[in-house]
Formats: structure tokens, C-alpha cells, sequence
């Protein structure tokens, strides 16, 4: 009589182990037949388009630097305050007044709930001396907001989250170094938020200009120890490092912004309109807008609401829970 044998393949034979304790890796090939494990993608697809996701934006820099109008190309739409708000007039504001405002795009039967945080106010001053300080305490506030919520008993369903997933810095096209305000607001935000810092109206630097720029910048970076994303140690695997590293070598994005579209080659185009020609915002060659647009939207998107939630956002809840264990054991000895 002959005996099939069939062959497991095991990843770490570790045969000291338990039986309890071993893993072994069942390939395709090696099942009975079709299991429909794969149908779990769907599964996901579908929930996730029924539902729908939150993704939180917040833009930084002095005014004039075109954020309203970067956002809106971004997603293509108007979606800045200053966009939606009927009779808008832009004020220097005396002190940095964050504020925000949300959509529902709806794309291919995905919904996405946007919400674009604006900080009007912020490098506006002549002392400028702490106006990082606000934007810190609202990225916390929401924090706070959203761990008030996970610690309910009776909480909700699904948690709103109002956490700032990414926060785009705008670089004014100096063509010099960072300005100390750059460095001291990139340096305590980076610690507790995802960070992409852009060079904003990057038309006016010839090309030899804004990529020396981009390494003066990146020095500086490396110089003053600042974190922005994606950072290396959140690479989860050498996939993600060729693909990641591709995108730090390009930071600071040089972008340029526009909601207007113009014909050429017989092709309508987002594009800003210049004595010497078109300058096409989604075309390579001429800005990084299509790498950022990329980065937030089609590539990594799903990895900053991951990298808020797993690490920011977990780094301030553990701090919180330490703190609150520590006042309730001084609460006791006091009692006691």
C-alpha cells in the first residue's frame, strides 16, 4: 500500500516548540482546494465604501504662500476655507487662529470625509516668538478628544476621528536656508504629527535655484535632528524602503498651485499662465506637485492615518495613562 506524503513548508522549523507554539506557512499548492481566503479583500472593499474614511489635513505657512489654492488642486476641488466661505477677505490675523472646515468627495463610490485645518496668523508677525504654540495644543486637543472617546464605557461604534493625519508646511521660495521659525515649528511638531514640508511657489526659482534650495534644506534638516515623513524607521520592509527613500530624496516638494485650466497641445491642463508659457502643475518637468499629490493621496494615505494612530498618537496616550496613574497612586499615598 503507498503512503501520499505531503510536505508543509515551515517557515522557522523550531522542533524544542510545542505544539501550540509552531507556525507553519500552507501555500496555495499545498491546499485540498479553493478555500476563498483572497475574498476577504473585497469583504474589506465593500465596508470601506459603504462606510466610508476620514482623512485630516492641515496646512501651515505665512500668508500669501497659495495653500487654499494648493489644497484645491489637490483634491481638485474647492475645498480650502478661504475657497467656500461666500464674501471671504484675508486678514492678517493678530494671533494664530486655527480653523477648519469639511467635505464629503465623493470618487468611483468611495467617500472620504476631508477636513482642511488652516492656521491664518501663523509667521504673520513681527514677533513671531511661540506661534507654533497653538497648532500644538490643537493637535493634542484632538488627541485628547479621541481618548476620551476609547476610554468611554459605552463608546461609540466607530470613533470620530478628528486627529491631524498630516500636516503640509509651506516654505516660502527664498532660495536661502530655513528660517529659524522653520526650524523651531518642523522640530517640536514633527514630534507629534507627520510633517511634509513643500517649497511654495516654486515658479519663481529657475530649476538650477530650487534644487539648490532643496539640499540647503535638507541639510538643515539633518542638522537641527528634524522628523518629517516619511521617516526611516518606519519602513516596515525593504518594499517600502526603495519606495520611500525615492520620496526623501525629493523632499521638499517644489510645488506650484492652480485651479485654472489652459489648452495645450490640444489637451486642457492645470496650469499657471506666465509671459515665457504655461507652467503645467501636473507635469514633472516643470514642479513636484504630481510626487506630492502622490505621497498624500494614491500612495500613502493609508500609512499616515496608520503612522497617527500607531505612533503619535499612541506616544501621547501612554503618556496620558502614566500621568494618570501617577496622580492616582500620590491620590492614595495621600489618603493612606
Amino acid at each position: 500500500m503507498e503512503v501520499e506524503e505531503r510536505v508543509v513548508e515551515i517557515e522557522h522549523p523550531l522542533p524544542c516548540l510545542s505544539e501550540s507554539d509552531t507556525q507553519g506557512i500552507i501555500k496555495g499548492r499545498d491546499l485540498f482546494g479553493y478555500v476563498g481566503i483572497e475574498a476577504v479583500l473585497d469583504q474589506m472593499r465593500r465596508k470601506t465604501m459603504k462606510a466610508g474614511f476620514e482623512f485630516n489635513i492641515m496646512v501651515v505657512g505665512q500668508s500669501g504662500l497659495g495653500k487654499s489654492t494648493l489644497v484645491n488642486t489637490l483634491f481638485k476641488s474647492k475645498v480650502s476655507r478661504k475657497s467656500c466661505t461666500p464674501n471671504y477677505e484675508e486678514k492678517i490675523s493678530k494671533t494664530v487662529h486655527l480653523q477648519s472646515v469639511s467635505h464629503i468627495i465623493e470618487e468611483k463610490g468611495v467617500k472620504m470625509k476631508l477636513t482642511v485645518i488652516d492656521t491664518p496668523g501663523f509667521g504673520d508677525q513681527i514677533n513671531n516668538e511661540n506661534c507654533w504654540e497653538p497648532i500644538v495644543q490643537y493637535v493634542n486637543e484632538q488627541y485628547e478628544k479621541y481618548l476620551k472617546e476609547e476610554l468611554n464605557v459605552n463608546r461609540k461604534k466607530r470613533i470620530p476621528d478628528s486627529r491631524v493625519h498630516c500636516c503640509v508646511y509651506f516654505l516660502p521660495a527664498t532660495g536661502h536656508w530655513l528660517r529659524p521659525i522653520d526650524v523651531e515649528f518642523m522640530r517640536r511638531l514633527g514630534k507629534i504629527v507627520s510633517i511634509v514640508p513643500v517649497i511654495a511657489k516654486a515658479d519663481t526659482l529657475t530649476l538650477e535655484e530650487r534644487l539648490e534650495f532643496k539640499q540647503r534644506i535638507r541639510q538643515d534638516l539633518q542638522a537641527n535632528g528634524i522628523r518629517v515623513y516619511p521617516q526611516k524607521e518606519y519602513d516596515e520592509d525593504a518594499e517600502d524602503r526603495i519606495l520611500n527613500d525615492k520620496i526623501r530624496e525629493n523632499i521638499p516638494f517644489a510645488v506650484v498651485g492652480t485651479d485654472k485650466e489652459h489648452q495645450v497641445n490640444g489637451n486642457k491642463v492645470l496650469g499657471r499662465k506666465t509671459k515665457w508659457g504655461i507652467i503645467e502643475v501636473e507635469n514633472v518637468a516643470h514642479c513636484e506637485f504630481a510626487h506630492l499629490r502622490d505621497l498624500l493621496i494614491r500612495s500613502h494615505l493609508q500609512d499616515l492615518k496608520d503612522v497617527t494612530h500607531n505612533i503619535h498618537y499612541e506616544t501621547y496616550r501612554v503618556k496620558r495613562l502614566n500621568e494618570s496613574n501617577a496622580n492616582g497612586v500620590v491620590k492614595y499615598c495621600m489618603l493612606i
